[in-house]
């Protein structure tokens, strides 16, 4: 009989938690190759392994169990936090996160993927972006106080000019790491670059965040999968007759991809044919121009999905 067991992963150790003969198993065991073949002789091969994505200490376990043939779920921490607090849990320990995770997998079996790892092109290419997320962030904070001190009117010239040289270095950085990128997607994912480009709004830079966000959209199997990830899915608020709330977009998504693909939305109006006939008839209903512009990278985001599949270039009057 398959055992689905729930493990609670963090920097130093993993706690395991599975249900066994109506009774509930529990160790810890070190997060490191020890622990992972110590976890290998409680687990079968029909067995299910369900962990949270936290941060990248579950990456090492995910694939070595992958590699050892046990099939493996990595889920959304906020989705096991909201299960937990449906069952109104007060207890928040790494024991008892474990047990939630197990009891969540055995109640949702049949919606959970497995998991299947990136490939190593892809790996780099998201280790740069992340990086290149936390100077943008240190370059914008620089300006901030920069600015705060310059107005002021007490800064001294020897901190703004330190000030001003770190900032030219940080962006240095940033244009060094996205030329990495962009030479890494260009020699494994050529084909799919080409056929990104060809839709009118995507350029290089959003088509090869997609690639890694994707690992070339091998990671969906539909776009409505790609979409929710994103966070472009639509969130509806009503009730009864009386509550009709503001309709909003789902942002539990990859905000970065998202803001990128609102810009698009920009140019897409314009030189994209079928996008532009879907901006004049979305204004022309009185829908407002943000409503618009994420209608338009919903569109482009299925335009990419489906010629990211296909590896075909995108054609005007595709029917």
């Amino acid at each position: 009989m398959c055992k689905f067991i729930g493990i609670d992963i963090s920097k130093q150790v993993f706690d395991v938690s599975f249900l066994e003969n109506s009774d509930w198993k529990h160790v810890v065991l070190e997060n490191g190759k020890v622990g992972f073949k110590k976890l290998l002789k409680l687990i079968g091969k029909e067995d299910l392994v369900v962990m949270e994505a936290s941060g990248s200490y579950y990456l090492p376990l995910a694939d070595f169990l992958f590699n050892m043939d046990i099939k493996v779920v990595v889920e959304n921490p906020l989705i096991i936090k909201r299960y937990s607090q449906s069952k109104l849990k007060r207890a928040k320990t790494d024991k008892a996160d474990s047990k939630i995770i197990a009891e969540y997998a055995q109640k949702n079996a049949e919606d959970l993927r497995l998991w299947v790892p990136d490939s190593e092109v892809v790996s780099k290419m998201r280790q740069y972006f992340t990086r290149v997320q936390l100077l943008q962030k240190q370059v914008n904070q620089s300006n901030n106080q920069l600015e705060a001190f310059t107005s002021s009117g007490l800064l001294d010239k020897t901190l703004e000019n330190e000030m001003i040289n770190s900032v030219k270095n940080l962006k240095k950085s940033i244009e060094k790491l996205e030329l990495l990128i962009e030479k890494l997607a260009k020699s494994s994912y050529a084909k799919s670059i080409e056929c990104l480009t060809s839709i009118p709004g995507i350029g290089l830079k959003s088509a090869v965040m997609l690639i890694a966000a994707t690992n070339n959209f091998e990671k969906f199997e539909n776009y409505k999968q790609l979409i929710a990830f994103v966070g472009f899915s639509p969130r509806i608020y009503q009730s009864g007759s009386s509550v009709r709330g503001k309709g909003s977009i789902c942002k539990m998504g990859k905000s970065q991809i998202r803001k990128l693909l609102y810009m698009c939305s920009w140019s897409a109006k314009r030189w994209n044919k079928s996008c532009k006939d879907m901006y004049e008839r979305l204004i022309a209903k009185g829908k407002p121009e943000r409503v618009v512009k994420i209608a338009i990278a919903n569109k482009l985001l299925k335009l990419a999905f489906a010629i990211g599949k296909k590896q075909e270039k995108y054609e005007v009057n595709y029917c």
